[in-house]
């Protein structure tokens, strides 16, 4: 049985193939990779303990692979949505 995997939606993508998604355009590699490392928790130089940015769970390593789970990176995103503010606002 032969499967043809191109039938399939892509559910992941590396780290180079995600900014140049379409839906991506506004992502650079750098700052995908910025978010990666700092997606879990670590500890300062004074031993105070940092919180990371909740991407972990999108992320899943194989071997030396990082690969992106499209899905929960989206998710993930939609996560840090701002509500405009209704301060200052004039009726």
């Amino acid at each position: 049985m032969n499967i043809h995997y191109e039938n399939f939606p892509k559910k992941f993508a590396t780290v180079k193939e995600l900014p140049k998604l379409p839906q991506y355009a506004w992502l650079t590699e750098s700052s995908l990779r910025h978010y990666i490392f700092m997606s879990e928790p670590r500890f300062s130089s004074d031993g105070a303990e940092i919180p990371g940015n909740g991407l972990a769970r999108a992320i899943l390593r194989v071997g030396r692979k990082v690969l992106i789970d499209i899905d929960k990176f989206d998710l993930w995103v939609e996560s840090h949505r701002v509500e405009p503010s209704t301060q200052g606002e004039h009726p």
